[in-house]
């Protein structure tokens, strides 16, 4: 361990976690299985605070909802405000939701926000399929330090987008790369531009672990 701090918030359900070029950490309160939450949020730890010796941490918040969402929870076929995945990027972030509709769990949307503290509605800029199944949900995601690769990841697969097409990531050109087994995969970084870092949720008896993946197979 390098470092421990107590970040003075509630955690109503934290889910990933991406900084920016200056040292900026951004946690993604925003995990919401029953679509029902009104409270969903970005926290904000600075640099400067992260470098201190300061043992808790007041962190700034970016509160946000969804344009679409007008019910909480909606009907179960427009359940597509859960997320797990997020990332830094030319000064904004970027959120790729998880479908709760059990005919559609293939849908992740990709959605907007600014890196500045304060209330917004995210803006939604496309959606891409998966599979056709949950265990194609969207858990984690990452940018390269170039901006050039994308790296989506899910249980059972990594989905790469390379060439960024930056105004709709989803239009870049893309490969899927299939695990050999499921595990409950939550959280996906890039070591460098042919490697990932992949951690695996413990379970109470299995998982816990982190692997490297080579993503030029």
């Amino acid at each position: 361990l390098k470092k421990v701090f107590k970040i003075k918030t509630k955690n109503r359900d934290w889910e990933d976690l991406t900084m920016d070029p200056e040292g900026n950490l951004y946690i993604g309160n925003f995990g919401n299985n029953e679509n029902e939450s009104k409270k969903l949020s970005i926290l904000i730890v600075s640099a400067e605070d992260l470098a201190s010796d300061e043992k808790n941490i007041k962190p700034k918040k970016i509160k946000f909802r969804y344009p679409e969402q007008n019910k909480f929870p909606p009907k179960k076929s427009k359940r597509h405000f859960d997320c797990e995945a997020f990332f830094y990027f030319k000064n904004h972030l970027y959120l790729f939701t998880k479908s709760r509709d059990p005919k559609h769990p293939e849908i992740t949307k990709l959605y907007q926000l600014p890196v500045k503290q304060g209330e917004y509605e995210a803006k939604f800029l496309a959606e891409f399929n998966t599979c056709e199944d949950d265990e194609c949900w969207v858990t984690s995601a990452d940018i390269n330090k170039g901006g050039t690769q994308i790296a989506l990841l899910t249980e059972n697969s990594v989905y790469m987008f390379d060439d960024i097409n930056e105004t709709d990531f989803f239009k870049s050109k893309y490969k899927r790369h299939i695990f050999e087994y499921s595990t409950q995969k939550e959280s996906v970084a890039f070591k460098n531009d042919s490697t990932l870092y992949i951690a695996v949720e413990y379970l109470g008896t299995d998982g816990g672990n982190l692997y490297t993946f080579d993503i030029q197979n």
